[in-house]
This record gives C-alpha cells, structure tokens and sequence, in this order.
C-alpha cells in the first residue's frame, strides 16, 4: 500500500516539473527576463543590505600625552574594523550578526586596555603636576639655612611608601654611620606625609638631619636644558616610552639637584663602607676591559660633585637631547658612560673630574651579587670570604647591591653582607630598623 502511494507522487512530481518547464517554455522572452531581472534584484538586497548600530563616541577629558595614545590606538582600532566588514559583506544574516557581536566584543576589550593605559599616564601626569606642600625651594632653603652640614647627600625614592623597606633604611642607616654631621635629602612624592615622618622618626630623635620632599620639577629643572624637555613631556610632544617615567626622572633628578646644590648621590640600594667626604668630582666605573685595563662602563648609582660642574651639565644635556623611554639604561648608566666616552680625559682637561676603579662602589657585578649573601660552606669558601672582606674594607666606599637581582635574596649569617651590615649598622640591636641579624639563619 505504501509502495503505490510513494509511486503516485513520484509520478505527479513528475508531471508538475514537466507542466512548470512547459508553462516558462511557452512564456514571452521580455517576460522571462523581467522575472529573471527581479530575482536578481531580490537576492542582491538581501546579500548586502544590512543595519549597523551606531557606536557611541567614548567621552573622556585626556591630557595630551593620553590623546596621543588614544589617537594611536583608535587609528589600529578603525583599521581592524574596516577589515572585519570586509569579510562580513557576502555572509548570510545569521553569520553577520554573529561577527558583529564578536566585534564588538573585541570592542570592548580594546576600550578596557585604553581605560587601564589612560588611568596609569592620568596617574602618572598627576603625580608630575602635584603642588607640594610648601615650595621646593622655601623648604630645602629653610632646612640647610637651619642645619650645619659637613656634607649633603641626595636620595630619590620613586616607589610607593609601602614598598620602602629594611634594606633602604639600611642605606639611610649606613650613611649617618659614616657621616653623622651631614644632610640627607630624600626627594619623593610618596615620603612627603607623615607617614614617611614617621619611619624617619627613629633618625630624626637621633638629632640625625634629613628632609623628606617632594619634587618641585618646574623649579628643579629651570634654566637648565631639561626644563625644555619637561615642557614637552607636559605638552604630550614628547612620549615617555615603555620604560616607567618615575624612573627616567629619578636619572634627571640626580643629576639637576647635585648641579645645583652639589653634593653627594647614592641610590637606595648601596652599603656606604666609609667616609666619602674626602672624594671630589668623581664618577665610578662598573667594569673594565679585561685586555686594556680601562673603565668599558660606568654606572650613576653614585655620583659625588660640586655644585655647577661642567660634567653635570653635560649629562643634563645629553639627557635632554637623546631622551629614549623605551631602552632600559639609555638615560642613565648608558648615558654618563656615553659622554665621558666622548671626553678627552686628560691632565689638562678644564672638567675636573675622576673615574674611579669598580672596587670604589661595584666592587661585586650584577651577575655575581648571589655570592655575597651566602655563608661560607667549607674551608675553601671561608678563605675566599676572608680575602674578600678584607679587600673590600682596603679598596671599597660603598657596594651596590643590584637591587633587580638581590631583592628576593635571604642573607644567610656569616656571609659577606652580614658581616658588612653589622660594620656599618647605628641601630644595630634594634629589629624595627636594622635587618634582624640574630634570624637570617
């Protein structure tokens, strides 16, 4: 039964093909084409006629270095759009909405990254245009005009207040060890609270002198080259580059400040060893050329110079004219290396200045850093630790502890650092300022 019933529409499917083919067969030809003429038409608006929803334009109060990263990004942004239409075109309706919400979900993503990107260089272009508290200048005037300094030491901090630790106060700690009748000025944004009063306390009681202050670049930086260069980091002519800005001020700040008022500069990662009042224009040397014997690096970690040095201007200018934010060392170790390179450092050179040995201040490399806080293991390694202090106190000022490489490192007792610290220690039995060296087993 069901088999005649298949064969019947077999046979009228058939017939109906047959009747539609004769019916268009016998059609006119002008008729024929106007019919084939509106499929045509049909079908082309139904391929590329399509709606678009209109984006809303992102509101936002930028600052010129934020519209120069916003215009960057929005230039790549419309350029991948214009591609992801291009694809879309000859795709039915179902698959067109389904991109369209892709994109718009990439969109969205690419809004969030600008977000994050504009609040970090928002953050950053406040942190530049904060009014201290008092003028710069009235301040650091006030404390030197009220202070009998046998020397002047400059510090900058750049990091939050959170993240100054026991191994910067060992700094502060082994400078007033060395050099208890001189000034420390500690040049940062996040130290100028009471908060960062407070953690100074315990050398402030002590009838130590320091300063905490904020950076009053606009006067820092005034009538030297770097207040042009500052101007246009303000004005967004000028990019900061992927490196952190706070850095590449803190290379610009030594060197302005120690032109200006002279003096001595050590980062906060550096052991002072000794007195450093009897060194005069000096810059140390990282490393040498192990076949000439000459300095093939020098490094700014510490700088000591009088006020208006010809050397001092130098770096100021270089700086100001090969800015370079996105290479890591360009505008500080690199760049002091690069101008000395470029001096004819003879005896009857006007500038006045001496490099000395890496066993001034980087008695020890980046790379070999680890040996320095590990305890001796065996008789071997003991004798070698002798003869390396005893160097050390013979031939060295101050040891740069490559903070990048030794931050995470514990000291183990005995090592060379502890052996170091409990030499150049003032708080040396109390925990809250001085690494408690009774634990570090």
């Amino acid at each position: 039964m069901e088999q005649s019933k298949r064969t019947e529409q077999v046979v009228l499917s058939q017939r109906l093909k047959r009747f539609i083919v004769s019916f268009v067969c016998c059609l006119p030809m002008s008729l024929l084409g106007l019919l084939l003429m509106l499929l045509l038409i049909y079908n082309s608006f139904s391929v590329f006629s399509f709606h678009l929803d209109t984006i809303p334009p992102v509101k936002a109060t930028l600052s010129p270095i934020q519209h120069q990263i916003l215009h960057h990004h929005a230039s790549t942004s419309l350029s991948e759009a214009d591609s992801s239409l291009l694809l879309v075109v000859k795709e039915t309706s179902l698959g067109f909405v389904q991109r369209q919400n892709d994109s718009s979900t990439r969109t969205e993503r690419r809004k969030r990254r600008f977000k994050r990107r504009i609040d970090s260089t928002s953050a950053i272009t406040q942190r530049l245009q904060v009014k201290p508290r008092q003028r710069f200048k009235t301040r650091v005037k006030s404390f030197l005009s009220k202070s009998s300094c046998e020397s002047l030491f400059f510090m900058t901090w750049i990091s939050s207040i959170e993240s100054f630790g026991d191994r910067e106060r060992f700094t502060i700690e082994s400078l007033f060890k060395f050099h208890p009748n001189s000034c420390l000025i500690l040049v940062s944004n996040s130290f100028d609270c009471d908060r960062g009063t407070l953690i100074l306390k315990p050398f402030i009681d002590k009838g130590l002198k320091v300063l905490p202050i904020k950076p009053d670049f606009a006067y820092i930086f005034k009538d030297t080259s770097a207040e042009k260069w500052f101007e246009r980091l303000k004005k967004g002519t000028l990019s900061p580059g992927g490196i952190p800005l706070e850095q590449n001020l803190s290379n610009l700040l030594r060197l302005v400040l120690l032109y200006k008022y002279g003096g001595i500069y050590i980062d906060t990662d550096v052991i002072i060893l000794k007195p450093l009042t009897d060194l005069h224009n000096v810059i140390g040397a990282q490393a040498v050329d192990a076949v000439t014997r000459k300095w093939s690096r020098l490094n700014n970690a510490v700088l000591i110079f009088d006020k208006n040095h010809p050397l001092l201007k130098r770096f100021i200018d270089e700086f100001s004219r090969t800015f370079n934010g996105n290479k890591w060392g360009h505008n500080g170790p690199y760049l002091v290396s690069r101008v000395i390179a470029r001096i004819n450092i003879s005896p009857s050179s006007d500038l006045g200045f001496s490099v000395l040995p890496p066993s001034a201040f980087y008695p020890v490399d980046w790379n070999r850093i680890k040996g320095f806080y590990r305890a001796p293991t065996n008789e071997t390694d003991a004798i070698w630790l002798r003869k390396r202090l005893a160097h050390l106190r013979k031939n060295t000022f101050a040891v740069h502890l490559w903070n990048r490489e030794s931050k995470k490192l514990r000291i183990e007792e005995g090592s060379i650092i502890h052996q170091l610290m409990s030499h150049s220690c003032i708080f040396c039995n109390s925990s809250s300022l001085h690494f408690n060296l009774e634990h570090v087993k």
